[in-house]
């Protein structure tokens, strides 16, 4: 499964890769997360891995990160690897002077157990991903 989501974002582009490119704010756009932990390579940069912790419905649930590509500020992309789940995502981040346009190219791929339920749920990757982007523009814009 394959999909695109975007958000306009009214801050200029430094402000806003400054925000988007640190672990600790992290918690400030995603509610959910409890904990991360630095697995291997050299922390923000390609190749690094960061195991991400997330409360599912009282539930951890793990994700290991895998940088692929860091080209601040017009991209970053990302792996992000669960039991039964291949997440790859490009984010492209676009100057429009006091606005930044972020759009999120997300990829899914399932195996197993996943596979199965993903077929029931494929309406709410995208809406947890413009949930999870919109988030991020409601922190930014407001410090």
């Amino acid at each position: 499964m394959k999909y695109s989501c975007t958000v306009m974002i009214d801050r200029p582009i430094a402000e806003v890769i400054d925000k988007f490119d640190s672990t600790e704010n992290l918690h400030n756009w995603q509610p959910t997360l409890k904990a991360t932990e630095h697995l291997s390579g050299e922390p923000g940069q390609p190749g690094a891995k960061m195991k991400l912790t997330y409360d599912q419905r009282g539930r951890d649930m793990f994700m290991v990160e895998t940088i692929n590509d860091r080209s601040f500020p017009t991209s970053f992309s990302a792996t992000y690897e669960a039991p039964g789940v291949v997440n790859p995502c490009v984010n492209r981040f676009e100057d429009l002077g006091n606005q930044t346009r972020w759009t999120m190219d997300t990829e899914f791929r399932f195996s197993g157990f996943m596979a199965i339920i993903s077929l029931f749920m494929r309406g709410a990757f995208p809406r947890e991903t413009q949930k999870m982007m919109d988030q991020f523009k409601s922190w930014v814009e407001s410090t």
